[in-house]
């Protein structure tokens, strides 16, 4: 197995399709019952889970050679998704490659919107959730510290993050084309976690005056309606009041729509000629696709709101170079730091072990 025994494995937007993705999607208990799946795993030694809207991603370091197959195969029954399928679509990266990825990853050089700044946070988030459930050791443990001082070396040193980046400023510009000002719109929020939140004050930061939030959690919508000058109401209002906003931003963790067509239907009938514009930051989806085919509505989700992003890359496109030469310095060093740790776990691994040389070939990103 070599060095190999260091591997990322996942799917990323890269080759997965939103619709895809919203499958692949950990949800916090599915997530928590992998990775109690992950501990008893045979040769697999150390891991790390990273769960967002673009990606699934298991970091992990292994003494045997099928540990990434029965990850693989753990994964697909715990989301009920065709092994086939995941096979085509799946990103698996070894040594020095599965390295440079994370260190990609973690400075918003393999993002969607290219120099997003979220995703830092986002891959501290699971290191830490890793480490209080004890399933990193000295390699993971090394690999993302470096990995994080790498990170902020490229963003302290480049211009990466330079322009509109982030889902709630585009969803915010996006806003503005369509409605010209924010000061007489009505903007609702539904869910009050870290996405919606950053939205919502981006569009207060922008005008808006008017911003009401809606959260399962009423303490939490009351909580954060406080803290942006807001106002809160019961989540199981959505429908009645929908009519009441312009612009609805959809940001909470359900496992199915929250906002259906037909709603909607009642809702334009009750506010005609003037528009309705939701923008969809969940996964999976809060809103209904079908939504978006009603008239005088406007719906963005990830992806959309990703493809406009790609409009203000100018100022970030000319850092690229720039970033990926100290990214490949970065990966090159760390690499040389660990994968003698890794060959040693291979090397001490029992006769009986041996097996099939597994997956050992990266699979093409897009």
């Amino acid at each position: 197995m070599s060095a190999d025994g260091f591997f990322v494995l996942g799917a990323t937007h890269h080759r997965a399709a939103l619709e895809v993705r919203e499958k692949l999607s950990l949800s916090s208990e599915t997530l928590a019952a992998m990775q109690a799946e992950l501990s008893g795993l045979p040769g697999l030694k150390e891991y790390a889970v990273l769960n967002t809207c673009n990606r699934v991603e298991f970091y992990g370091v292994a003494s045997t050679p099928d540990a990434v197959a029965r990850i693989t195969a753990a994964f697909c029954a715990k989301q009920r998704f065709d092994p086939a399928e995941f096979e085509r679509i799946r990103l698996a990266l070894h040594g020095r490659a599965a390295v440079q990825h994370l260190l990609e990853v973690s400075a918003g050089l393999d993002s969607q919107m290219l120099g997003e700044t979220e995703i830092f946070g986002q891959v501290k988030d699971a290191y830490a959730n890793a480490q209080a459930r004890g399933s990193t050791g000295p390699i993971l443990n090394r690999v993302f510290q470096k990995g994080f001082q790498a990170a902020k070396h490229v963003r302290t040193h480049t211009a990466i993050t330079e322009g509109q980046v982030s889902v709630a400023n585009v969803a915010v510009d996006l806003a503005l084309t369509i409605y010209g000002s924010l000061k007489e719109t009505r903007i609702l929020l539904l869910g009050a976690g870290e996405i919606g939140e950053k939205t919502a004050k981006a569009f207060v930061s922008r005008g808006a005056a008017t911003v009401t939030v809606a959260s399962r959690r009423f303490e939490r919508a009351m909580e954060l309606a406080t803290a942006l000058g807001a106002s809160a109401m019961p989540f199981e209002q959505r429908e009645a009041r929908l009519a009441e906003f312009d612009i609805v931003v959809c940001a909470t963790s359900a496992p199915d729509v929250v906002i259906t067509q037909s709603e909607v239907h009642a809702a334009m009938q009750r506010r005609p000629a003037q528009p309705l514009f939701f923008i969809d930051q969940a996964l999976p989806r809060d809103v209904d696709p079908a939504v978006g085919g009603i008239e005088n509505v406007f719906l963005y989700n990830l992806d959309d709101l990703a493809k406009i992003a790609e409009e203000n890359r100018a100022a970030r496109e000319a850092e690229i170079a720039k970033c990926r030469a100290i990214v490949n310095e970065k990966a090159d060093a760390l690499w040389r730091q660990v994968a003698a740790q890794v060959e040693a776990l291979a090397q001490q691994r029992p006769v009986s072990e041996e097996g099939p040389a597994g997956d050992a070939v990266a699979a093409p990103r897009g």
